[in-house]
C-alpha cells in the first residue's frame, strides 16, 4: 500500500473528506461518552441545548465567537502564506494591555476614548507579531517556535502589570474599572456587544482582499509554492511582515473586546485560551475567511455547551476540550485523503 498525489483537486471530495472526518470525531466521541457511562445522544443533544437552544446561550455563543473568529482569521491569513502563527494567545494578551493603558492612563475627549483604545489594541498586537516575523524573514528562525514563546512572555508581563503597578487600591490583582465611557454598548441585557459586527466586517474584508487584489495573489502564491514566488519577484520578506503584523492586529482586536465588552477591567487573565483554540477553528475552516466565522461561531456554542453538560448530566467541562482535539486531529488527518490516493502494489 502507497500514497500516491492527486493529479485534480475536487470541491465534492473535499466536502465529503471532512464530512467523513466529522462523523468519525463523533464516533469517537460517542465512545468517549460511553466510557463516562453517559448516554451519548443525551450528550450531544445537552451540548446543542447549550450553545444554541435558548436566547441566551445563543448570545453567549455570539460572545465567545468574537475573539475565537478574530484569532482565527489571523491564524487563517498567515496559514493562506504557509506560515503557523501559534501566538495569538499572546497577541490578544498584548492588545488587552494596551488597550488598558490608554482606557486608565490617557487623558483624551470621552468619544476619542475607544477608537484610540481600538488603535493601541491592535498596533500592539501587529508589533509583538513582528518580533517573530523579523526572526523568520532574516534569520529564518521558526515562526511556530517563536511565536509560542512569546505567548508566555505577554503573559508573564500581564501578571507583572495586574500584581504590581496597575493593582488597584482594594489590593487584589485587577485594575480598577474602566471609566463606562470605554464600555462597549451591548444587546439589551444580554453580553452581546459590537465585537459581533466588527468580526464580520472584516471577515468579509479580508475574503475579498484574498480573492481580488494583488496582495492576496502573492499570498496565495507564496503559499502554494515559495519557489515560484521568488522566481516571480515577489517581496517575500516584506509579505511575511505585512501578513504576520495583520494576524497580531486581528488577535489585538480580541483582546480590546474581551476587556471593553465584558471584563471592563484588566485581570490576570485575559483569554481562557481563545488564541490557542482559534488554531483549530482556521485549520478545521481550511484556512477560508468566511468559514472561520462558521467555525468560530460553532467552537464558540461548544464553550458554552460545556456548562450544560456539568450541570445537566455531570460530566467534566473538559471533555468538551477533548472533543474539540478530536475534531481537529480528525479533519487534519483526512486532508491526507483529500490530496492523496491509497494504490495497492502487486504483492
Amino acid at each position: 500500500m502507497r500514497l500516491v498525489q492527486r493529479e485534480s483537486s475536487s470541491t465534492i471530495r473535499s466536502i465529503a473528506v471532512v464530512l467523513s472526518a466529522v462523523l468519525i470525531a463523533f464516533a469517537l466521541g460517542s465512545a468517549l461518552f460511553l466510557s463516562l457511562d453517559k448516554n451519548p445522544l443525551e450528550a450531544y443533544l445537552a451540548m446543542a441545548r447549550g450553545g444554541f437552544g435558548s436566547g441566551y446561550g445563543l448570545s453567549e455563543t455570539l460572545v465567545k465567537t468574537v475573539p475565537l473568529g478574530l484569532c482565527a482569521l489571523g491564524i487563517a491569513l498567515a496559514g493562506k502564506m504557509g506560515l503557523w502563527n501559534i501566538g495569538a494567545e499572546g497577541q490578544l494578551t498584548m492588545g488587552a494591555i494596551a488597550a488598558s493603558w490608554v482606557v486608565l492612563f490617557w487623558k483624551v475627549p470621552d468619544a476619542a476614548l475607544l477608537p484610540l483604545a481600538a488603535i493601541a489594541a491592535a498596533t500592539a498586537g501587529a508589533l509583538w507579531s513582528t518580533i517573530a516575523s523579523t526572526l523568520r524573514a532574516w534569520l529564518s528562525t521558526s515562526e511556530i517556535l517563536s511565536t509560542l514563546m512569546l505567548n508566555y512572555v505577554a503573559e508573564l508581563f500581564l501578571q507583572y502589570l495586574v500584581y504590581g503597578p496597575w493593582k488597584g487600591p482594594d489590593r487584589f490583582p485587577f485594575t480598577v474599572y474602566f471609566p463606562r465611557t470605554a464600555w462597549l454598548s451591548t444587546l439589551g441585557t444580554t453580553r452581546l456587544h459590537s465585537g459581533i459586527v466588527v468580526v464580520v466586517i472584516l471577515a468579509v474584508v479580508l475574503h475579498v482582499l484574498l480573492k481580488r487584489t494583488r496582495l492576496g495573489f502573492e499570498i496565495h502564491l507564496t503559499g502554494d509554492s515559495s519557489s515560484a514566488s521568488d522566481y516571480a519577484g515577489v517581496p517575500s520578506k516584506r509579505n511575511i511582515l505585512l501578513v504576520l503584523a495583520m494576524a497580531g492586529a486581528l488577535a489585538g482586536l480580541a483582546g480590546l473586546f474581551e476587556v471593553t465588552g465584558l471584563q471592563h477591567r484588566l485581570q490576570p487573565s485575559v483569554s481562557p485560551g481563545f488564541g490557542y483554540t482559534a488554531i483549530i477553528v482556521a485549520w478545521l475552516a481550511r484556512r477560508h475567511m468566511l468559514g472561520c466565522l462558521l467555525v468560530a461561531f460553532l467552537f464558540g456554542g461548544l464553550a458554552v455547551a460545556a456548562d450544560e453538560l456539568q450541570i445537566v448530566l455531570h460530566i467534566p467541562a473538559g471533555v468538551v476540550l477533548v472533543f474539540q482535539a478530536l475534531l481537529f486531529v480528525c479533519v487534519l488527518g483526512a486532508e491526507v485523503f483529500e490530496n492523496y490516493e491509497i494504490r495497492w502494489r502487486n504483492a
